[in-house]
């Protein structure tokens, strides 16, 4: 597969963002309409006239800086300000009407706003199905496959396996992630793991427009609650894993645990697949079952669960795992004695589960099986290029860069560097500001039990002060120490560059660093800031820097190389 080029774009993304794409062509909707379509989904509506006459809808936004001409914009709560106080700001950049909810209408009464409204219950729940209507976003099933994939770890390269996979079989693909968002060659650099709910159905639209056949989608328990994907129904869901994160937003594991379980219902899924390595997939599978009914539902048992793994139950399970370069080998067998044979060429056993995941997700989705396991006896279909996933940025030392930003995924990092090194392995990470702060000296104590040096430093650190974090992460480093773990030096350092050169000072020729945490990102959030940071450019730069000077061959009298 020739890897598609992020500088061939499409004129209109060139310097674009999700928000400016919107289909070329949208039905113009009068607001009796829409209140109708409202009406008929079961959603109470009420109807205010505005001053400026009958308004026609040709597009739907949540951000009054996003709004366009012929817009319904949409008022909903916020964490600090009601979207209704910049109403004003939407009316001017030619928003049409507004649909909010009873707060919302009593925001614009006092200031007096002429725009005709909608007013609901709730705003979130209304939004998306709109968004849905509006945009023309669900297309007749079988025109275009939608994969989501959704867990704490592994979406981002699962989403890139499936499109890899789909490009060879000929489809146009799309892929809306944590990276980038992608229709076919197109590129628009990502803000959000999952946009919100009016960027999403534009998306889709926008991909139906340009051809695309089939997209991948990561989805996040955080869109899940904040019904960023209401409306889209996928033709296969996946789901990787369950590990800590997140819990500043979710409060417990059996709270994170619903909010990925929504996915997995009829109304956002026709087909998923699971993986069932611990007690957290079991259950999912168990809940999709319920949800969906057994013959929708495929299990996936890859053997690298932190507990017993479900073999025995799976329909499908990876065996045969074998070392193939940095990558792995292995074959996927059904329960009925079907076997393919693949492999995947990056590194770390992890990403055997994801390759498998991917695999059987576009299996699953796709109406000629026997073309897909002839593409994957190729490892290439399951090998693609994913920025600041495990990314190789040197080989004397090994030098990696991956996202890995909690306990589990830290963990399996570090392994998996472990096992491609002879030598110390030296780990560069932080913990980030504003978030699950429980999960600071685990890692800590994580990354004393997997390394050999231990350089703690900032991640983004948001508005909470950095050294206080980097005190909690160092102070879990030390304490397992001395309690023996394998780490024999724990350094605190930063600015995070200062980190990354001073692992790079410390590693031989045979070691191996791990900088971990912020992987594709190129900006640090220090105090409200973004500074401009890079870890893979600041890697190759240390590398670059450290590396020894070549000599010159001494010259013979004949002027001659000796």
């Amino acid at each position: 597969m020739t890897p598609k080029d992020p500088e061939q774009g499409h004129p209109d993304l060139q310097g674009a963002s999700a928000q400016d794409l919107r289909p070329r062509r949208v039905p113009a909707r009068e607001l009796g309409q829409i209140a109708a379509h409202l009406e008929a989904a079961g959603v109470e509506v009420r109807t205010r006239p505005g001053a400026e006459g009958q308004a026609v809808v040709t597009g739907i936004s949540m951000d009054s800086r996003e709004v366009q001409a012929g817009d319904l914009y949409v008022a909903l709560p916020g964490a600090n300000a009601h979207g209704a106080q910049f109403s004003c700001a939407a009316r001017r950049a030619g928003a049409a009407a507004v649909l909010t909810d009873a707060a919302g209408a009593e925001i614009l009464d006092r200031q007096g706003s002429p725009l005709p409204l909608l007013i609901v219950p709730s705003v979130r729940e209304a939004v998306g199905p709109l968004a849905a209507w509006i945009y023309g976003s669900q297309p007749e099933r079988g025109r275009q496959r939608l994969y989501a994939v959704t867990g704490t770890n592994g979406k981002t390269t699962t989403t890139y396996m499936i499109d890899g996979l789909l490009d060879r079989l000929g489809e146009t693909t799309g892929l809306i992630g944590t990276i980038e968002i992608r229709a076919g060659a197109e590129v628009i650099p990502s803000t959000l793991t999952t946009p919100e709910s009016t960027h999403v159905h534009a998306l889709l639209s926008v991909m139906r427009e340009r051809g695309i056949t089939a997209a991948a989608m990561e989805v996040s328990s955080h869109a899940l609650d904040y019904r960023r994907v209401d409306g889209v129904v996928y033709d296969v869901a996946g789901f990787t894993n369950l590990t800590q994160d997140h819990l500043d937003l979710h409060g417990s594991m059996q709270a994170y645990f619903d909010a990925k379980a929504q996915l997995f219902t009829p109304a956002r899924t026709r087909r998923a697949v699971i993986i069932v390595d611990d007690e957290w997939g079991r259950r999912m599978a168990e809940h999709a079952r319920r949800e969906l009914g057994a013959d929708r539902v495929v299990t996936l048992a890859t053997g690298y669960g932190r507990g017993a793994h479900g073999e025995a139950e799976a329909d499908w399970t990876v065996r045969e795992v074998r070392a193939e370069g940095i990558g792995h080998g292995f074959v996927l067998q059904h329960r009925d004695g079907t076997r393919i044979p693949t492999g995947t060429g990056l590194p770390a056993d992890f990403n055997v589960s994801n390759a498998a995941l991917a695999a059987v997700m576009v299996r699953t989705g796709q109406a000629e099986p026997q073309r897909v396991a002839e593409q994957l006896a190729d490892p290439e279909s399951l090998t693609p290029l994913v920025p600041g996933r495990m990314q190789v940025i040197g080989q004397r030392p090994l030098a990696i860069v991956d996202f890995a930003h909690n306990p589990d995924a830290l963990q399996r990092a570090l392994e998996a560097v472990g096992l491609g090194s002879d030598g110390r392995v030296i780990v560069v990470f932080g913990a980030t500001g504003e978030r699950d702060q429980l999960k600071r000296p685990i890692m800590g104590r994580i990354a004393a039990e997997h390394a050999d040096v231990v350089i703690v430093t900032d991640d983004d650190p948001h508005r909470e002060p950095p050294a206080p974090i980097r005190a909690a992460v160092a102070e879990g480093a030390r304490a397992a120490a001395a309690d023996g773990a394998r780490a024999e030096a724990v350094e605190d350092i930063a600015p995070r560059a200062d980190a990354i050169r001073r692992a790079v000072e410390l590693a031989g020729p045979g070691d191996a660093i791990l900088v971990a945490g912020r992987g594709h990102e190129t900006s640090q959030d220090v105090d409200g800031a973004d500074l401009e940071l890079d870890d893979r450019e600041e890697l190759r730069a240390a590398l670059a820097a450290h590396r020894p000077a070549p000599t010159d061959t001494p010259e013979d009298p004949a002027g001659e190389r000796a």
